[in-house]
C-alpha cells in the first residue's frame, strides 16, 4: 500500500507573483536535485535570490525547486530547467510555466533545533523528511541535518521516529505472510556474495525473503549488480510480490522500487561528508527490512583492517543498537560479527562474482563464501525458529548439497525474467586479462579490500559486468617471487591499461616486511 505521507507542495501557503510566467528553457543536464534557472535582474525584481525555494506549475504538474540566477543565459521571461524539474513538470522547450514564492520550512527550524543539542519528537522528524522529499530542502540544510545528528548524537526515541518516518517516505511490500526474513551486511568487504547465496536457501527451506539490494557507490559490484548478471533486478512492486508469493525469494535492486525512499536522499547527502551518524546508520538499515514486512532480519558485521568496523568493541556496540532498536520496530535481529580482513570468494566484479556464487550453489567454489553463506543462513533458520538451535547451518549446508538450494535459485532467475539453464560458462567475462605476480619471496600480510575494488572499477567494474580480479591467494599465504597473486580482467584494452596504470600507486596485497638492523 501506499504509504500516507503528506504533501508538502500541495500544503504549502504560496502567494503568485502577480505576472510572474516564464517559458521553459530546458536543460539536458542532471543537477543532482530540482533546480531551475531564473534572469538575475528578474529575479531580484520579484525579491528572489540565489538558493531561494520556489513552487513551479505546469498545467496540473507541481515541484518544487530551488533557484540559481544567471545574467545572461536565460533571458527575461524564461525559466532554465535542469533534467529533474524537466521530468517532474513533463515540461518541453517553450512550455509556460508559473513561478510563486513558497514560505520558510518549518523543518529548517527543527534542523536549528537539533544543531543546539535538543530531542527532535516524531512530528518534527516527520516534517523534514517530508521537506525532504518534496525538495525543500537544500543540499547545505540537508548536511546541516546529517551534522546535528553526527555531532549531537540521536536518543532511542529519535531513531526510532528517523526509521518509521523513512519506511512512509515510500511504498511498503506486504504479501500477506508471516514470517517474512531478511538480511543485510553493513559492507565494505570485496566479494562478498552471501546474498546471492543465502536468498536460495532460505526460499527451499519454505521461508519467504524478498531481498532487496544496493548497486555499487564505491565497490566493484553490489548485489545488484552482480544479479543482474543473471536476470532483470529492476522490478516494479506489484510484480516483485507476485514473485515472491511464487517462489518465496527475490533478489532485486531496491532503488527501482519507491521503498524506502528518503534513504536514498539521505545517503546522497552522508556520503561525499563521509559522515555516519549512528542513529542515521540504524535507520537506514532498518528502514529498508521494515519496509518489505520483514519480522526477523540478520546482519552481518565485517570486522577488520580495511574494513567499516575496524575492532570488536565497536561491532559489539553496533549490534547491540540493531538489536534493540529492531525490537522497537517489532522485528527479532540477530547480529554475526564476522571477519572483514580479506576479501570473501575469489572473484570481484559482477560476472566473476556470479561464478563464485553459481560454482557454491552447485556443491563446489569457494571455501570461505560457502562457509559463510551457511552460517548466516543457519542462524536465520533458527531466529525464526524454522530449525532448532545449533541445527541451522547443518539444514543449510544440506539444502546446498542436495540441489535444492540451486533449483531454488534457478527459479528465483527464471521469475525475475532471466534464463533459468545458465551455465558458467554462459557468463560474459571480460576477454582482456593482466596477471599480477609476486615481486618476492614472502607471505602474504594483508589484502587491501578497497584497493582492490578501486582496481576492479578502473577495469571497468561494475559498469561493464565481465571486468573485475580473480584473486589466485589470500592473507597468511606463502609465495616466491613469480606466483600469480590476481588477474584483472576487462572488456576492453584501454581500460585494463587504465587498471595495470594504477598499479603503480594502488597496491592491494601487502607481503610481510622484514626489518633488518645491526645492532653492536
Amino acid at each position: 500500500p501506499k504509504a500516507a505521507v503528506s504533501n508538502a507542495v500541495r500544503d504549502s501557503k504560496v502567494w503568485n507573483i502577480k505576472g510572474m510566467t516564464a517559458k521553459a528553457k530546458v536543460f539536458d543536464i542532471i543537477a543532482g536535485g530540482r533546480i531551475a534557472v531564473l534572469n538575475a535582474t528578474e529575479a531580484f525584481e520579484n525579491d528572489i535570490y540565489p538558493a531561494y525555494r520556489g513552487v513551479l506549475k505546469r498545467g496540473d504538474k507541481k515541484t518544487v525547486a530551488m533557484f540559481d540566477l544567471s545574467g545572461d543565459l536565460i533571458k527575461r521571461g524564461e525559466i532554465g530547467l535542469f533534467s529533474e524539474v524537466r521530468d517532474a513538470l513533463e515540461a518541453k522547450e517553450g512550455d509556460e510555466v508559473i513561478i510563486e514564492h513558497l514560505e520558510r520550512p518549518a523543518s529548517i527550524d527543527y534542523v536549528k533545533k537539533k544543531l543546539d543539542g535538543k530531542v527532535l519528537e516524531e512530528n518534527e522528524i516527520d516534517v523534514i523528511i517530508t521537506d525532504l522529499m518534496d525538495n525543500r530542502l537544500s543540499q547545505i540544510e540537508l548536511a546541516a541535518f546529517i551534522s546535528a545528528m553526527y555531532i549531537r548524537g540521536m536518543s532511542d526515541a529519535e531513531t526510532v521516529a528517523l526509521t518509521n518516518s523513512i519506511v512512509k517516505s515510500g511504498d511498503i511490500l506486504d504479501i500477506g505472510k508471516k514470517p517474512i526474513l531478511d538480511k543485510h551486511s553493513l559492507g565494505g568487504v570485496a566479494g562478498n556474495r552471501t546474498t546471492m547465496v543465502l536468498v536460495p536457501i532460505i526460499a527451499a527451506a519454505g521461508l519467504y525473503i524478498p531481498k532487496s539490494s544496493s548497486r555499487s557507490i564505491t565497490s566493484a559490484a553490489g548485489t545488484a549488480d552482480t544479479m543482474e548478471v543473471l536476470a532483470p533486478v529492476d522490478i516494479p512492486i506489484n510484480e516483485l510480490k507476485k514473485i515472491v508469493l511464487k517462489t518465496k525469494g527475490s533478489i532485486v535492486w531496491g532503488g527501482g522500487m519507491n521503498l524506502a525512499a528518503a534513504d536514498d536522499r539521505l545517503i546522497k547527502i552522508r556520503h561525499p561528508l563521509s559522515l555516519d551518524p549512528r542513529g542515521v546508520m540504524l535507520a537506514s538499515v532498518l528502514a529498508k527490512k521494515k519496509a518489505v514486512s520483514a519480522t526477523h532480519v540478520i546482519i552481518d558485521i565485517p570486522i577488520g583492517r580495511g574494513a567499516k568496523v575496524q575492532d570488536m568493541n565497536e561491532a559489539q556496540d553496533l549490534a547491540d543498537d540493531l538489536i534493540h532498536t529492531g525490537k522497537e520496530l517489532d522485528m527479532a535481529v540477530e547480529a554475526l560479527i564476522t571477519d572483514g580482513s580479506d576479501p570473501i570468494g575469489i572473484g570481484i566484479g559482477p560476472a566473476l562474482e556470479c561464478k563464485d556464487v553459481l560454482e557454491v550453489l552447485g556443491g563446489a567454489g569457494p571455501y570461505d563464501l560457502r562457509e559463510k553463506s551457511c552460517e548466516l543462513a543457519g542462524k536465520l533458520l533458527e531466529l525464526c525458529g524454522k530449525v532448532g538451535k545449533g541445527r541451522g547451518r547443518a539444514v543449510a549446508e544440506e539444502l546446498i548439497q542436495n540441489g535444492k538450494a540451486m533449483k531454488k535459485f534457478r527459479e528465483i532467475i527464471e521469475a525475475q525474467g532471466g534464463d533459468p539453464k545458465v551455465k558458467i560458462e554462459d557468463l560474459p567475462i571480460g576477454e582482456h586479462k593482466y596477471t599480477v605476480t609476486a615481486p618476492k619471496n614472502g607471505r602474504i600480510n594483508h589484502i587491501d579490500n578497497r584497493m582492490l575494488s578501486k582496481i576492479a572499477r578502473a577495469a571497468g567494474s561494475p559498469r561493464d559486468k565481465g571486468a573485475g580480479i580473480v584473486l589466485h591467494a589470500e592473507g597468511g599465504d606463502k609465495v616466491r617471487k613469480g606466483d600469480v597473486l590476481f588477474e584483472i580482467y576487462a572488456e576492453n584494452p584501454a581500460k585494463l591499461n587504465f587498471a595495470i596504470k594504477a598499479l603503480e600507486t594502488w597496491n592491494p596485497i601487502e607481503l610481510e616486511k622484514y626489518l633488518l638492523r645491526s645492532i653492536r
